[in-house]
């Protein structure tokens, strides 16, 4: 009994030097960020800095480049979002429910826009628009951001959408409801968890393109990742901070708004075929 509660001792503690690793590794970086960007004054070794101070936020909201990229960046993510749940909506509600030949197949191809290196499909991609006059235009910064988010709209909704029993829609049938009602009624609000994860990933991910806009938007569309590569090599440690601060927080306040939906299952059943 004693080398039992001995035993369970050494795995408590390695339990939480493992987690106290990992808090460390994660959050470490970013409470370096959150000290760059407030500091006034801080020279090495000192753990701290000696002068706290704003003025690095001060001289990033000066620059003229930089609140037109913050709004330009919210508009194409708001755009891409809009557009995807349109277009892929649908699609994901055919292939959770409609058998038609090839449909795993045209599933699994979604997935090919993350299984090659995405400067090379940039490029391929960016030789086309320039042959149909899309570069440096708003519409094709969208589509490149678009191509991006496909996966995420289509595979994560199409769970949701087989995770809804067909036993509940036929009873609403039974009572009188028409197809569209059913669909409006229960369908749709049963699988609205998966669709609004689908929807935070294509916003965030929108939000945080870089290689695609760079190459297809520049000179006249520059959003906030594109900024960040000058800032990070034109100016301070400092400023770049202030700016990637200010590039992570819509990923953490949307993460936390909607984390009641962001579950295990939710994550999981979306990457499956079945």
């Amino acid at each position: 009994m004693r080398w039992y509660f001995k035993a369970l001792g050494t795995r408590k503690i390695i339990e939480f030097l493992v987690l106290a690793l990992f808090v460390i590794f994660f959050l470490g970086p970013l409470l370096n960020l959150a000290i760059l960007a407030f500091t006034g004054q801080w020279t090495y070794p000192d753990p701290l800095p000696h002068q706290w101070s704003l003025k690095w936020w001060s001289f990033v909201f000066k620059q003229d480049d930089i609140p037109q990229s913050i709004a330009l960046s919210f508009l194409i993510a708001a755009i891409v979002t809009g557009l995807s749940i349109v277009l892929c909506i649908p699609a994901a509600y055919a292939f959770a429910r409609i058998r038609f030949p090839l449909s795993r197949f045209f599933l699994f191809s979604f997935l090919l826009t993350h299984a090659f290196p995405k400067m090379g499909l940039y490029v391929s991609i960016a030789v086309l628009f320039y042959k149909l006059g899309l570069m440096n235009t708003l519409l094709g910064v969208v589509l490149i951001h678009m191509i991006n988010v496909l996966m995420f709209m289509t595979w994560i909704p199409t769970a949701a959408f087989k995770n809804v029993h067909r036993a509940q829609e036929e009873s609403a049938r039974d009572v009188g409801a028409g197809p569209l009602r059913v669909f409006f009624k229960i369908t749709l609000p049963m699988a609205l968890p998966g669709i609004i994860v689908a929807s935070v990933f294509t916003f965030l991910n929108s939000l945080d393109e870089a290689q695609g806009t760079f190459l297809v938007g520049i000179p006249n569309y520059r959003t906030m990742p594109v900024i960040m590569y000058s800032i990070i090599s034109d100016y301070p440690a400092y400023a770049g901070a202030v700016f990637s601060i200010i590039l992570t927080a819509p990923t953490i306040i949307l993460l936390l708004a909607a984390k009641r939906f962001v579950s295990a299952d939710v994550m999981s059943s979306g990457f499956q075929i079945k």
